[in-house]
């Protein structure tokens, strides 16, 4: 019998890497690995369009901080780099927003899809909670859900997991209220 091959691996890519990506290229560098995306589908963007509506309305109202909506790129302290469906970044916080976001936001909101549902549920909650991003929210439109986590110590608790007719409310944005109906359409 001869001795097998060892497998192969491929090298980790770098910042360079993904900067070196066209624009039109929607891609996300995660632990040494490029995922590129199609763009997403109707559902997914109307869902992330209310959810950064509803946030701005409530950062303009109140002065917050400024809301943004994907794509922009988010190089987190880890040296990855991802575009969350919806960010918020707290005006305390403001200094890590310039060409690109260059830190962690306070809160990021990504939308699930069918093809990135595990991507979103496991590796991008580890990575967020790896890089102090206080606050993630996971969207899903088919289950007509928000879970809402929070960074305590290493890794995110659940804070809420709204559905139905419930409306998104939480202590780390005071005077936010977003009806899920509003939402999931």
């Amino acid at each position: 019998m001869a001795p097998m091959a060892p497998p192969t691996t491929r090298p980790r890519k770098t910042v360079q890497d993904f900067l070196a990506l066209p624009d039109d290229v929607r891609a996300e560098l995660i632990d040494g690995e490029l995922y590129v995306t199609p763009s997403p589908r109707p559902r997914h963007q109307d869902a992330a369009g209310r959810i950064y509506r509803a946030l701005l309305g409530w950062a303009d109202t109140t002065g917050a901080g400024a809301v943004y909506v994907a794509p922009l790129d988010v190089h987190l302290p880890s040296g990855d780099v991802v575009q969350p469906d919806v960010l918020f970044v707290r005006t305390e916080h403001a200094s890590i927003v310039s060409d690109w976001v260059r830190g962690a936001p306070d809160l990021a909101v990504e939308v699930v899809s069918p093809a990135g549902r595990m991507r979103d549920r496991i590796v991008k909650r580890d990575l967020y909670a790896r890089n102090g991003i206080s606050a993630y929210w996971i969207a899903d439109p088919e289950e007509r859900s928000i879970e809402i986590l929070r960074l305590e110590g290493a890794s995110y608790r659940p804070e809420a997991f709204v559905t139905g007719e419930q409306d998104l409310v939480t202590p780390a944005l005071p005077g936010l209220c977003i009806p899920l109906t509003s939402v999931f359409r």
